[in-house]
């Protein structure tokens, strides 16, 4: 889906939860460092992100689009697998 196709709101959600991870990347520490954001902070960006997901998943609902999709490791067994035919 293009961004521009998007309702107001979706670009809200995408917008949104773009700017929380790269708000999250930049104040991420070296390991070993103190974390800059307080755990109240860290904690309110997981809900927010929970919130946002949860609505973007309302609105595909709404749409009638069923996304399934989730983050998969290349390694990760499928499911599905393709079956080839062939002709007798």
């Amino acid at each position: 889906m293009d961004f521009d196709s998007l309702s107001k709101e979706q670009q809200v959600m995408v917008a949104m939860r773009k700017t929380l991870a790269n708000i999250i990347k930049d104040t991420t520490p070296e390991p070993g460092m103190i974390h800059p954001l307080s755990k109240d902070s860290v904690e309110d960006i997981k809900a927010c992100f929970a919130l946002i997901a949860a609505r973007e998943r309302e609105l595909m609902e709404k749409m009638g689009v069923e996304n399934n999709a989730r983050p998969r490791f290349t390694d990760e067994p499928q499911s599905a697998g393709v079956v080839k035919f062939h002709k007798p």
